[in-house]
C-alpha cells in the first residue's frame, strides 16, 4: 500500500486531483487509498479511474466518509 490521501471535508475537484497527485508517484500495480465526504467523488473517482486507465479495486462508505482503493494504472499516459 503505498498510502493515504484524505481529503475528507473537501469538495469537487479537490479529492480527485489530490488522488491524481498521489498516483503520479506511483508505479504500476502500487495501491492508495481515498478517503472522502463529498458525494460527488462517488460519481469522480470511478470516472477518473475510467478515463486514466487506473483500476477501481474497492470502495464503500465506512464510518461516514467514501472509502477507495486505487491501483496505479500501465498506461503511458499525460496525467
Amino acid at each position: 500500500m503505498a498510502g493515504v490521501v484524505d481529503a475528507r471535508g473537501q469538495v469537487c475537484p479537490l479529492p480527485v486531483l489530490k488522488l491524481r497527485k498521489a498516483l503520479l508517484d506511483l508505479q504500476e500495480g502500487d495501491r492508495v487509498e481515498l478517503l472522502a465526504t463529498d458525494p460527488q467523488a462517488a460519481h469522480d473517482v470511478p470516472a477518473f479511474c475510467a478515463e486514466t486507465g487506473d483500476r477501481l479495486v474497492d470502495h464503500r462508505l465506512e464510518a461516514g466518509a467514501l472509502w477507495f482503493l486505487v491501483e496505479r494504472g500501465a498506461s503511458c499516459r499525460s496525467r
